[in-house]
């Protein structure tokens, strides 16, 4: 790819303004077929091309400059969202871009800011499990009162939580009454944590589906370095592709 890159590097240097390039030019220089190339133009993430005298594609270096835009957005914000941006773009509503932009930065503070409360709840959990260890609940779980008690909540708390998708009980097939197993004791336990801590419910439910996601506490709390890593590469690659952004729009002019 590098190599193919290089080439569409020589030539497009060597094109005098308003020089031209094929679609097969542009393709190999990106790693991609020509077909992939025509399907962006026509999804607007490429400016449309103009037409030589025999109706075929004809590309300039500003084309090349916005693919390598697009796929430079791509690792930060994700197929979708850099397709819009670089259509609002191509249509000249810049603004709305630049707000594109602004909002997938504003979801990776937030998901540094999940990923802080994931930690901060562990190491709470951690502190009150060596200072005391709560009842587990027995084989067929426990009930909403005991589980409230424990708790030191109302029951009213936890239908709440339920309705806000933080606790998931099943219902007894006799009874009817909500019977809550471990795995919805430790996530009773663990919003109550952050509840004191002071995080909005909406702000915890994507939390524990990260703790559903990895099977508990435990397995959650190896994973967090990745996390990390995970959110940095995110970061870096936005910083990329606002750089390659930053040339297309110098090169709109």
């Amino acid at each position: 790819m590098k190599l193919f890159r290089d080439i569409v590097a020589i030539v497009v240097r060597n094109l005098q303004s308003g020089g031209q390039l094929r679609p097969v030019d542009l393709a190999r220089g990106h790693g991609l077929s020509t077909q992939a190339v025509r399907n962006y133009e026509e999804a607007g993430i490429l400016p449309a091309a103009g037409r030589s005298d025999h109706g075929y594609r004809a590309y300039t270096p500003l084309h090349a400059r916005a693919l390598d835009a697009f796929l430079a957005l791509v690792p930060g914000h994700g197929h979708r969202t850099a397709a819009s941006i670089m259509r609002a773009v191509n249509r000249g509503a810049i603004e709305e871009a630049l707000r594109l932009v602004d909002e997938s930065h504003a979801q990776l503070l937030d998901d540094r800011r999940t990923l802080r409360a994931v930690e901060s709840a562990l190491s709470d959990l951690t502190r009150l499990a060596d200072q005391a260890s709560p009842t587990p609940p027995g084989p067929g779980g426990t009930f909403i009162g005991p589980l409230a008690a424990e708790l030191g909540i109302r029951p009213a708390t936890l239908r709440a939580w339920e309705r806000a998708g933080l606790v998931r009980p099943r219902r007894d097939r006799v009874t009817g009454y909500r019977v809550y197993d471990g795995a919805d004791v430790r996530d009773a336990r663990l919003a109550h944590q952050l509840r004191r801590g002071g995080y909005p419910l909406e702000r915890i439910a994507p939390l524990l589906d990260r703790v559903r996601t990895a099977g508990g506490l435990e397995p959650l709390a190896a994973t967090l370095d990745d996390w990390h890593g995970r959110l940095s590469a995110r970061g870096r690659a936005m910083l990329t592709g606002a750089a390659e952004l930053d040339a297309y729009l110098r090169a709109r002019g």
